[in-house]
């Protein structure tokens, strides 16, 4: 079978949720077993050879996809060709279509997008939901959602949730070890994109009360694309931003962390929380979406519209390190349930199946 994997290289230079989903699959597919029994094409920008940063995937991969068509297109991220329902329904080409949607944050929260940024995502999803033979979602609440939102038929969703890497541990550490921090190197540590969705400024608006109210000894980093926010004066030696960092620095600052939380209003699937719990980290976060289903009983669970409701549910790890364990047992024994390698190939089954 032909396997054309349409991506963008941009996607992987600075990788959060979607980059690490793109660059993760990528790395396992060829593990899988049956993956030498195909022909694997991989489809940019710089594969394709098209010298501008815009129009690659409508001209030159559509082009690409009348002149030499794969059996199967996987477009684990953006949108298809244009040319895509011409080869289906007028030249008699029909390469099956896999498509990976991730959430439907601009429909459950449509006020922090823009009119016309709404628009343009309702466009593309009702296309390529129209158009995919098969849709790949990370969790059972992007499926509710898909048919909630657009009665998508559910036999053509697959559930494939993203996975997690292996870094290691240092030897002989112990759990209660993992759960016990310097008083004067504790810090709250959040890891992610920015976007409205994600909650900063009630994550920012909690740890003021944790420091007035408890007087806790922990600062707050935030590391991530394009992160910056107002902070209060009293609070600027307090709260670090430190921008992305690459994967050593990454795990560095969740192994070290006391506690992650993960405030986010909206969330596909939360790469980043079972990340924290890999290394043996407690994690606190929203109890909204996809991360009760991530989590389990594995982490605190705060409501994130109530600033009170996270600094309540920060400082109730804090203040007791049995919990702090008992999480930190739980988060290892979650993360059991996720690694890339099984969700690769899980991917790879819906795409040659």
């Amino acid at each position: 079978m032909r396997i054309g994997i349409q991506i963008s290289s941009d996607y992987l230079k600075q990788r959060t949720g979607v980059e690490e989903y793109i660059f993760q699959l990528l790395k396992h597919f060829p593990m899988v077993d049956d993956y030498k029994n195909h022909q694997i094409f991989i489809y940019s920008r710089e594969t394709l050879k098209w010298p501008f940063k815009w129009g690659w995937t409508q001209f030159r991969l559509s082009w690409e996809m009348k002149k030499n068509p794969p059996d199967v297109l996987f477009v684990p991220a953006h949108t298809f060709p244009l040319i895509y329902p011409v080869l289906k329904y007028k030249c008699g080409v029909h390469p099956k279509l896999v498509i990976t949607i991730q959430g439907l944050e601009f429909e459950k929260l449509p006020k922090m997008y823009s009119w016309w940024k709404r628009k343009i995502l309702r466009f593309l999803t009702k296309r390529n939901i129209k158009h995919a033979d098969k849709i790949i979602v990370p969790s059972e609440n992007t499926k509710k959602d898909l048919i909630q939102f657009y009665n998508t038929d559910p036999q053509k969703i697959f559930i494939v949730h993203h996975g997690v890497c292996d870094p290691d541990l240092p030897a002989g550490l112990s759990v209660e070890a993992l759960g016990a921090k310097e008083e004067a190197d504790k810090y709250l540590l959040y890891l992610g994109r920015s976007d409205r969705r994600k909650n900063i400024k009630g994550l920012i608006r909690a740890f003021d009360i944790l420091i007035h109210k408890y007087q806790i000894p922990h600062k707050l980093i935030f590391a991530g694309p394009n992160i910056g926010y107002y902070i209060p004066r009293d609070l600027k030696d307090k709260i670090c931003f430190v921008g992305y960092v690459d994967e050593n620095k990454k795990w560095d600052l969740l192994r070290n962390a006391d506690i992650f939380v993960f405030p986010s209003f909206y969330e596909g699937f939360g790469i980043p929380v079972i990340e924290a719990q890999r290394v043996g980290t407690p994690v606190v976060c929203s109890n909204t979406s996809s991360l009760p289903e991530i989590v389990g009983n594995s982490a605190l669970l705060f409501n994130p519209y109530h600033p009170h409701d996270i600094a309540e549910a920060i400082y109730k790890i804090i203040k007791n390190p049995d919990l702090k364990v008992e999480l930190i047992k739980r988060g290892f024994e979650n993360v059991k349930r996720f690694s890339w390698l099984k969700s690769a190939k899980e991917t790879f089954k819906v795409i040659t199946s």
